[in-house]
């Protein structure tokens, strides 16, 4: 009888030590899992900057429900829209998140004047696509309708419902809720070059802007892919009616008289040329200019044109994230910058940096002959040609989506602009210069964390992909 009672509370004391332990790891456990952070960076009380591959934060995307580095620019762009309380105008080419059309919808409804423009192609509402439809589809289209469609599925079981539609798909959401909406179609045409922008105007003061596009690639990741943590974007929160007003203007051309209305809305080259704006803030200069300029004007007054000029202004350091880099003029401008003393460093997408009209190739001293063994006009390869040239390593599925140069860390050139022929003469696209240092020091750490392990100077990628066009070129 003894013994039995003594194993008893033997039983008892192990199982208690047992229920600690599992009470212990249940609670300590996500100290450890809990993915490190690094010491976030002071923000300008008139310009945030935010970054969804952030390592000085953590969220769970609401989507995937699943934690990971960087900051919500969701979340950011939803606490914009609900701050609203006389007006909500929105360029954006591309919106798929169902919260933030649930949000454009409910402010509207609550009465705030909500206007929208977004690209044509992605003006619609998710249908399902039969056979000949899908064979009608590249590969990167058919890409983004599985997209959609996985996102829509909110319960996972392959089949889309009215129900689902209403409250998963973005387009669907604003139209029903009536929400004033056009895209580049309404100046009668079949569209421009692409409806590009990427901004908001909240209350004619609060600007929010950058490369990301509203969507589950641009903010969050790819529902195909779990370990995609979305394109690598930048957003920008900025507080100044001065710049609002700017924005604005260019917001107005393209709408017009709205939906429904005349035929008097201005997209592409249809704008009139305007010279860059200068518009101060405390602590802050920021210049703005808007594409497409035609390429009968003068090269210098173009954006691109624009952006040569303020690289010229550089004393010690030129870092450059860009999704695609193909201008020559501006390429040339780098080159001599570089032969001056200039440290130039260059980060171009993956999928781009190799291409025969790369001008990363041109910083690396080489050239490459295009599918029809043609080499690009005017090419100018680099005398001197530098190996701070390269790609980086980004989770699956995830494109360096950047446009974002960073000169001297004082100032930062960024917008939807890319650094290509299309965006400065075909495109709807915009364009900040910033000379703060502290809104530089954000993009000084996105850098160095982009180029930390990323491949660079003549890879082998870059060698085998030379040695296969001169087989297929015989040269």
């Amino acid at each position: 009888m003894h013994l039995t009672r003594q194993h008893g509370r033997l039983g008892a004391l192990l199982l208690g030590a047992l229920l600690l332990v599992l009470a212990v790891h249940h609670w300590l456990l996500p100290l450890f899992t809990r993915p490190s952070l690094a010491s976030p960076l002071p923000q300008d009380p008139y310009i945030q900057v935010y970054f969804n591959h952030s390592q000085a934060s953590i969220y769970t995307d609401p989507y995937r429900h699943i934690q990971r580095h960087g900051d919500d620019l969701e979340a950011v762009i939803l606490e914009a829209i609900a701050s609203a309380t006389t007006s909500i105008d929105v360029a954006v080419q591309e919106i798929n998140l169902p919260e933030v059309a649930l949000a454009l919808r409910d402010r509207a409804q609550a009465g705030i004047p909500v206007r929208i423009i977004v690209e044509n192609q992605y003006n619609r509402v998710w249908q399902p696509l039969n056979e000949f439809q899908s064979g009608q589809m590249d590969e990167y289209q058919q890409s983004k309708h599985s997209e959609k469609q996985l996102l829509i599925d909110a319960n996972g079981n392959g089949k889309i419902t009215a129900e689902e539609l209403d409250q998963r798909d973005a387009i669907r959401i604003l139209t029903r809720g009536n929400v004033p909406l056009l895209d580049d179609t309404a100046d009668g045409s079949k569209g421009s070059g692409l409806m590009h922008h990427k901004f908001m105007v909240v209350d004619g003061r609060t600007v929010l802007l950058g490369s990301a596009n509203w969507t589950t690639s641009g903010v969050h990741g790819d529902f195909a892919t779990e370990a995609s943590r979305g394109n690598a974007n930048a957003l920008l929160q900025i507080n100044s009616p001065e710049l609002a007003a700017v924005l604005e203007e260019e917001f107005d051309l393209m709408w017009g008289d709205g939906p429904k209305g005349k035929e008097d809305s201005l997209f592409g080259l249809q704008k009139p040329l305007r010279s860059p704006s200068v518009v101060s803030i405390p602590g802050s200069q920021v210049t703005v200019q808007f594409s497409p300029v035609s390429e009968t004007q003068p090269w210098s007054k173009s954006v691109n044109g624009l952006i040569s000029q303020t690289l010229t202004q550089a004393a010690s350091s030129i870092d450059l994230a860009l999704f695609v880099f193909s201008d020559q003029g501006i390429s040339d401008r780098l080159a001599q910058k570089s032969q001056s003393g200039v440290t130039v460093q260059a980060l171009v997408d993956r999928s781009f940096i190799y291409r025969s009209y790369s001008e990363a190739l041109d910083m690396l001293g080489t050239a490459i002959p295009d599918h029809r063994c043609k080499y690009e006009a005017h090419n100018r390869p680099w005398a001197n040609p530098i190996p701070s040239v390269g790609t980086p390593n980004l989770p699956e599925g995830d494109k360096l989506h950047h446009k974002f140069a960073l000169i001297d860390n004082h100032t930062v050139i960024i917008g939807s602009h890319n650094w290509s022929a299309a965006a400065n003469h075909t495109n709807d696209e915009d364009l900040l210069i910033i000379r703060n240092p502290t809104v530089a020091a954000h993009f000084r750490r996105e850098f160095d964390r982009l180029s930390e392990d990323a491949d660079m100077g003549f890879t082998k990628d870059l060698q085998n992909k030379i040695q296969r066009q001169r087989k297929q070129c015989g040269t």
